[in-house]
């Protein structure tokens, strides 16, 4: 899917006379909701969880205009934001039996979150009238796990992208131009396995509501 986007922005772009081109550079505020669910499997014992937030995240935007109707974005957010509203904790209880009188019982904490950062979208705007317009782009973020885990395992970090649409309307009014959209990123499955051999697997959906302020030069 992200590679067929990659080529439907090329071509675009490859057709449209540069003649018109001008940069736009602005700031946008999302009001964003991020839902995560997931597995860990460990020891053969698989346990399904889900985690989600509501954040309010600014970010950077410069895009570049190949004609009135069509045009190239960055947009760069410049801070971070848990996947969960709290970090996500259980208590796993085993009970061993030795074969005899005595039993021993083991309980452990888990506890676990996740944070998103250096997230950068690369996006295609295509209006289709005077206000209205569509998007399209592909988008990278960096997953970070934070746990603390009695089983003594530990995640690593990764690199997680997905695809963007979006609907959205813009005025302009003497070089600003402002506008309003409805987002949705769905980021591809991310796949990690314990220093310990235990495993999660989770799928992240991002839903934004922007407001972005911006000036042509």
């Amino acid at each position: 899917m992200k590679k067929t986007l990659l080529v439907i922005m090329i071509t675009m772009l490859t057709f449209v006379g540069k003649s018109y081109a001008e940069m736009s550079y602005g700031v946008s505020l999302a009001f964003t909701q991020i839902n995560a669910d997931g597995s860990e499997t460990e020891g053969g014992e698989s346990n399904n969880g889900s985690a989600d937030n509501n954040v309010v995240i600014p970010s950077l935007f410069a895009e570049y205009a190949y004609s009135d109707t069509v045009s190239i974005g960055l947009d760069y957010i410049p801070m971070t934001a848990d996947v969960s509203d709290k970090a996500k904790k259980r208590t796993d209880t085993e009970t061993s039996v030795t074969g005899t009188t005595t039993e021993v019982t083991t309980s452990r904490a888990q506890s676990a979150q996740a944070e998103l950062s250096n997230h950068v979208t690369l996006y295609s705007n295509y209006m289709l009238n005077d206000t209205a317009y569509v998007k399209a782009g592909v988008a990278f973020v960096q997953l970070k796990t934070d746990e603390s885990l009695g089983t003594g395992s530990n995640y690593g970090n990764d690199t997680v992208d997905g695809y963007t649409i979006g609907l959205g309307g813009r005025s302009e009014f003497a070089g600003l131009f402002t506008s309003y959209a409805v987002e949705y990123t769905d980021f591809s499955s991310l796949d990690l396995t314990s220093t310990t051999g235990n495993s999660i697997s989770a799928d992240i959906d991002v839903l934004e509501v922007k407001i972005s302020v911006g000036k042509r030069f």
